[in-house]
């Protein structure tokens, strides 16, 4: 039996065809029974039959094979659960005739309380706590609630029967096909499923209500959530029932299941999961209220509800071959909920913020601890920590590259044959390529080899010498040290307006082009006199090529004059400002020279171009403090100056028909604003907060702006004064609405008192905070906090790892509380702590937290070595 341990995969010489499963529940006791009766292909021969479980008990005399050429069913005399490596190995006395036979198994297990697995959420209903029994099986845990070759390329086809008590809700992927009432428990069959991968099977059993409508062709879409919010379902239904239909249209196949269920659960450890015809999402994902909730948060549900809904075809209906290939799954799922969303809400200009997906990619992908997009999975540990910005984002971002150079008709019936050839069956990466190759008669393997076989991305220098732009593309890396690597790389470029524009392939790793002959124009030389030349050079236009920018300063000069004089679009001021941004914490550009960029924006009012220098402006104001406090303050007042000019313009109040973007602006801009200390701003929000607190209905703090005054709050609190932290504790504990508790936990720990901070942690740590929620509250600790955080996480530690250990949120611990030293000393100590602490499943996100310690430490270093930088501070703020 040895032989099996330790392997990656499971052996291939038995083929699952069909899953009969039966299952009782019981979520009082928290327990559950089941048997699996598995018709099974034996394909070579064995005496062994091998299969994957974990946390199970299997009734060794349950278990039988029945060959298909005798009804006489063989017992398995051994049957050994190997619980390392998750799988049950049953050995038989003879070899197994070749065939479809049935393997029956019965076996017992406990609704845990990890939010992985067959799992209880807990639930008031009338004041009483109840517990709901939910799947949760992506990536690996099937196996934990039966027994089952758990991976994506064993497909199956699956009857389900539930046993459960009479007054409860029953759901599962297909329909109800009969239910029969016995006693106080009744029996619930559904129709038999398509054929589905293991991970995407999906029950859950509680109290619910639900909202129902219809697709076009008559598909029933149902929101179910706890009894008492159904009207906060209503904007999720209302998105989903559109994006079936717009889906349908793009991929030119109908959506193959009788009904979509989507519904919300109160723990629930990701965003949301793509289960087959019932899909669970966090309720802060599905629900919208529309008291309460936020603009933010309403684009939220709009974009979650789309990107599952996607999988149903690009995961679902085609499924990758294997986890390396994950990113098929989730980075085109990523792009196309973004498509999804512009189509039904264009006011939004949504794939303006898509930017923010490229940008967390470009910022994971800069480590070098980063990996390529198709990875190699070895162990089923491994597979939690590639759900991540680089199979996300990296992969949303290189799609859209992709399609911008293909072109969006071919792009799309490209996508149509791909999912047509592959329906009900699985895919690699190669075969995505090839279908756009056939589709567009591009080399599309060659191009887009290099972006998802090896890690991180170029960065492309421009420089003009004697008439000619010479680019030269190296590998991009956060800590400034030089990479290996090159890539194919599409170079799209305006000159002086947009419609002078070029696109061609770098290939080599530097290129020099006459200006003449590719643009049919000189570029300004700087010294006033234009003589008809073109005053700026874009390089990478709209942001499409996944790849950052970097420009000698003559090309800099220009872009900034660009910029201020408002010649770019968004998404290109965006572009050169965080590529400004990347290359100063590279330590490739003086923080004076991003500085000097950042007085350009000073009238800058577009959401995503604002909202992403705020980002950069609390990662440049912790940076400056670790540099010295006199450069801090001094980065502060700048910033409150930039920022000024939009919230003039906003104000505290929504205007009658402003924008979404706007709605989502106010909040971000009064938050940073709050954040820096800006008097009038903490003054405000205190005014209001306090006419909050006596009327939960007042119109002084409609729900854009409550983080800006949690803010606002906590920045006034200290251990002589708590009671504004007090008071937002009450206005948690009063709430049931998931996204305000989030907002307040989000909001806590910025506070400057590292005494609140200390307090704040053991609070998150408190029964009061639901699991899935706990990282909220490290979100956001303050520079004074960092140590007080550390000290807190190593003496928690042990409960921390108990708690989360079993699942992807306990890599979130480490990175909040790590990545924001600038340190070697401190360094040095995380090292030490985790030396005898980590495991596979964490081990990445240590390496990557480390490594961003190291590159703040080496830019706080270069910046106590720029000249005058105070001084310039000072000027830059007066202007």
């Amino acid at each position: 039996m040895d032989q099996f341990k330790g392997q990656p995969r499971l052996p291939k010489f038995a083929v699952p065809k069909r899953y009969d499963l039966r299952l009782n529940p019981d979520p009082i006791a928290c327990t559950f029974a089941g048997t699996v009766a598995i018709d099974l292909d034996i394909v070579a021969d064995t005496r062994f039959i091998v299969l994957n479980a974990a946390d199970l008990s299997v009734n060794d005399a349950s278990v039988s094979f029945t060959p298909p050429t005798s009804s006489k069913a063989l017992a398995a005399p051994k049957v050994v659960l190997f619980e390392e490596d998750e799988i049950l190995v049953l050995e038989f006395t003879d070899i197994l005739p070749h065939g479809v036979g049935v393997l029956e198994l019965g076996f017992n297990g406990v609704l845990n309380d990890k939010m992985k697995g067959f799992y209880r959420s807990t639930y008031e209903h009338n004041g009483e706590k109840k517990n709901m029994a939910v799947t949760q099986f992506e990536p690996a845990d099937a196996r934990r609630c039966f027994p089952c070759w758990d991976e994506p390329a064993c497909k199956a086809t699956f009857k389900i029967t539930l046993e459960v008590p009479a007054d409860l809700v029953a759901l599962s992927n297909m329909p109800v096909m009969e239910e029969k009432l016995n006693g106080i428990v009744k029996i619930v069959s559904y129709q038999e499923s398509p054929i589905m991968s293991t991970y995407l099977v999906a029950i859950v059993v509680g109290l619910f209500d639900y909202v129902e409508d219809h697709t076009s062709d008559g598909v029933k879409v149902r929101v179910y959530c706890q009894v008492g919010k159904a009207d906060q379902g209503r904007f999720a239904l209302h998105v989903g029932a559109k994006t079936l239909d717009l889906f349908k249209e793009y991929f030119a196949v109908p959506y193959p299941l009788p009904k979509m269920d989507m519904i919300a659960i109160p723990d629930f450890a990701a965003g949301a999961m793509e289960n087959y015809g019932l899909v669970t999402y966090r309720e802060t994902a599905l629900l919208y209220d529309e008291q309460h909730s936020a603009a933010s948060n309403k684009q939220r549900v709009a974009t979650v509800v789309a990107h599952e809904l996607a999988h149903q075809w690009f995961g679902n209906l085609v499924t990758m071959e294997w986890w390396t290939h994950l990113w098929l799954n989730e980075g085109f799922a990523t792009w196309v909920s973004y498509l999804a969303t512009d189509s039904l809400f264009p006011e939004w200009k949504i794939w303006t913020q898509f930017l923010d997906e490229s940008t967390e990619g470009l910022r994971l992908d800069g480590l070098e601890e980063s990996h390529p997009i198709e990875v190699e999975v070895n162990h089923a540990a491994e597979i939690d920590e590639i759900f991540d910005a680089i199979s996300y984002r990296k992969g949303a971002s290189v799609i859209r590259m992709l399609q911008s150079y293909l072109g969006a008709e071919v792009f799309q019936k490209s996508l149509a044959a791909y999912i047509k050839n592959h329906a009900y069956s699985n895919a690699k990466t190669e075969d995505l390529w090839s279908a756009l190759e056939a589709g567009s008669g591009e080399p599309v393997n060659k191009l887009m080899h290099s972006w998802t076989k090896q890690m991180g991305y170029p960065v492309v220098s421009a420089k003009i010498k004697d008439g000619k732009l010479e680019l030269e593309q190296s590998r991009f890396l956060s800590s400034g040290s030089p990479g290996e690597g090159q890539w194919i790389v599409p170079v799209t470029l305006c000159c002086g307006s947009y419609d002078v524009r070029k696109n061609f392939l770098l290939e080599s790793k530097s290129e020099a082009y006459d200006l003449k002959e590719l643009l049919g124009c000189s570029i300004a030389d700087g010294s006033g006199k234009n003589n008809g030349a073109c005053s700026w050079i874009k390089i990478n236009v709209d942001q499409a090529g996944f790849y950052k920018v970097k420009y000698d300063d003559s090309l800099a000069a220009g872009l900034r004059n660009a910029t201020e004089s408002k010649s770019l679009t968004s998404i290109d001021r965006y572009g050169i400002l965080d590529d400004s941004f990347a290359l100063s914490m590279a330590r490739q550009q003086s923080l004076a020279s991003l500085l000097t960029l950042i007085s350009a924006y000073k009238e800058e009012l577009e959401y995503t171009v604002l909202s992403n220098l705020i980002a950069i402006s609390y990662k440049v104001v912790k940076i400056g403090a670790d540099a010295n406090q006199e450069l801090m303050s001094g980065i502060k007042h700048f910033f409150i100056g930039v920022f000024q000019f939009a919230a003039g313009k906003l104000g505290w109040d929504p205007k009658q028909g402003e924008s979404h973007l706007d709605a989502m602006l106010r909040g971000e801009v009064l938050t940073a604003l709050a954040a820096f200390g800006h008097d009038e701003t903490l003054k405000e929000a205190v005014r209001r907060f306090d006419a909050y607190l006596a009327d939960r209905n007042t119109s002084l703090l409609p729900p854009d702006i409550r983080r800006a005054a949690y803010v606002a709050v906590m920045q006034r609190a200290n251990k002589s004064d708590k009671s504004g932290y007090e008071s937002l504790l009450r206005v948690y504990r009063e709430t049931d609405l998931s996204q305000e508790k989030t907002r307040i936990l989000g909001s806590l720990a910025s506070c400057p008192d590292p005494v609140i901070v200390q307090d704040v942690l053991n609070f998150v740590l408190s029964d009061e905070v639901r699991n899935q929620d706990a990282v909220y509250g490290l979100s956001g600790v303050s520079w004074e906090g960092r140590e007080v955080a550390w000290k807190w996480l190593r003496e928690k530690w042990e409960y921390i790892e108990n708690t989360w250990g079993s699942g992807f949120l306990l890599t979130r611990f480490i990175s909040a509380v790590v990545s924001p030293f600038a340190s070697f000393e401190k360094a040095k100590e995380v090292e030490e702590f985790f030396a005898t602490r980590t495991k596979p499943s964490m081990a990445r996100t240590l390496k990557q937290s480390m490594e961003r310690v190291h590159i703040n430490t080496n830019w706080v270093e270069s910046i106590k070595k720029e000249d005058n930088l105070t001084q310039l501070v000072a000027q830059l703020s007066s202007n």
